[in-house]
Formats: C-alpha cells, structure tokens, sequence
C-alpha cells in the first residue's frame, strides 16, 4: 500500500487538522491532499485526505483510530489501489452499461466487474463481448447467492427495473447506486418521459443515488438536467434523458471508487 484515503466526520471542534496532520507528519507519511467541509447548522465536521504511506515505518493507523475516539467521530481508512469487485444489475437497456464498461477498459473507472446480472437474457451479448460471466436470475435468493459467490463490494443498478429487498439493501449500505429520472418526480411508473412529453416539460433530468428501503429516497450523489422544448419529440427526449442518465451514473460511480463521497444520514458530502 503506497496511499491511503481518510475519510472522518465528527462534531466541529478546534484543533482537528492539526491534530491529524501531526500524527501523519510524526510519522514520516506525507499528506497529498486535504479537503474538508464544515456544516455549520448541524456543527459537524468532513474531512477527506489523501496521504502518501512511508513504507520504511509503520502507518500510525492505531493512533489515528484513537484521535478519532477522543474526537468522538467516525473514520474510515480505504486502499485506493485495491479494485472493488462491481456488480452491473440491468434489464434490458445497453446505453448506461456499455458506458460503464468501456470508461473501465480505459481506466477512467478503476474496479473490477466479475458480472452482469439481470431478469432478462438481453444482456448476455454484452457480457460475452466484455468477458463477464452473465447471470440470468428468477428470484432475489439468486441475487443473493451471486453477490456473495462473486465478493462484490459494490452494486450498480444501470437501469434495473426491479425492487431490490430489504435485506440486500441492509447488507450493502451505501454500497448500492442507483439511476432514476429524478427530474420528472410527477412521472412515476412506467412510461415517464412519455408522460412528460404529453405535459409538454421544459426540462429533463437524471439523479444518481444510493439506494435503501424507500424507493428513489436515498442521499442524492449527481443530479444533472437538461433544457428543452415544444420543438423536441418523444424520441428526442428520450434520447436526451438517458445521454444524461448516463453521464450521471458513470460519474457517481466513479466519485465511489475513488472515495470522494462521505454519507452522513440522508445527506451526501461529495468532494472534488
């Protein structure tokens, strides 16, 4: 391990920086990087560093857990070397998953996707194309049985029009990203562009989020929108709502693996 990312929430206080960066500089590691946020309502303190480990001494990982106890906060030390296993869940539409893929075969998304999973055989050919093993399930019990059988780590939902239960959701807390046109939210159900169009919207949108128990409620990583007219057909819109809801998804993907979000509750820190 050559870097490691901090990450720490706790209540606002003096002294936190220089308390953390003391430890790392007594040390001999080298802070790369410090971006903190400080929410002022709430009196809570965000904080996320980068730091370049000394191999010759022995990362204060110890007193850094203790700092934290005295500092009566939540921390969280990640490997950003170390590629999480990743597991696309779809159903039918290819746009957002062949996005994913190919930003992973240039590197511009560093995991590792042991395997597509869906309701349908639709994406199969995308699966061969990529070699990742394909799952075709009936039931959650399935879906289980993979994500354990595969050690996956994170789940993303590109498109996957099913319900995800409770306890999969319990099991992958703030571990499952999902798309949703959160732009259109008089549009629920099915057809939703369709219906907007029929209302004649001016805008379309796409919100990235972790999923949980309530459906399309889960801390908001990326929202985009995009502007549009009575001159725009169904199929315009359409188009244009999954271009972005695809941009969305892959950059909320990307912000997860490369530790740049920290969940508190319902609310999301997301750091540049």
């Amino acid at each position: 391990m050559d870097k490691i990312i901090i990450h720490l929430i706790c209540p606002d206080q003096m002294g936190i920086i220089s308390r953390l960066t003391s430890i790392l500089y007594k040390s001999k590691n080298n802070v790369l990087s410090i971006q903190q946020y400080i929410d002022k309502e709430k009196k809570k303190f965000y904080i996320r560093l980068a730091v370049s480990v000394n191999s010759q001494s022995k990362f204060p990982r110890d007193k850094l857990l203790g700092l934290n106890r005295q500092l009566k906060g939540k921390m969280d030390l990640f490997d950003p070397n170390k590629k999480i296993n990743v597991a696309i869940l779809g159903t039918k539409e290819s746009e957002p998953i062949y996005d994913l893929l190919i930003k992973n075969k240039s590197s511009e998304l560093k995991c590792d996707f042991p395997a597509i999973i869906s309701n349908h055989n639709d994406l199969s050919d995308i699966a061969k194309q990529f070699d990742i093993d394909f799952y075709k399930i009936n039931d959650n019990t399935e879906l289980l049985q993979i994500l354990k059988k595969k050690h996956i780590d994170l789940i993303v939902l590109a498109r996957y029009m099913q319900i995800i239960p409770d306890n999969i959701i319990k099991l992958f807390k703030n571990n499952i990203i999902n798309i949703h046109h959160g732009f259109l939210p008089a549009f629920k159900g099915a057809k939703p562009y369709h219906q907007a169009y029929s209302r004649g919207v001016k805008i379309v949108g796409a919100t990235a989020h972790y999923a949980t128990n309530k459906l399309d409620e889960g801390p908001i990583i990326f929202q985009d929108t995009i502007q549009i007219n009575h001159k725009n057909s169904i199929s315009d819109i359409i188009q244009l709502g999954r271009e972005i809801e695809k941009s969305v998804l892959s950059k909320a993907v990307k912000a997860h693996l490369d530790y740049k979000i920290i969940v508190h509750n319902k609310k999301t820190i997301i750091f540049d």
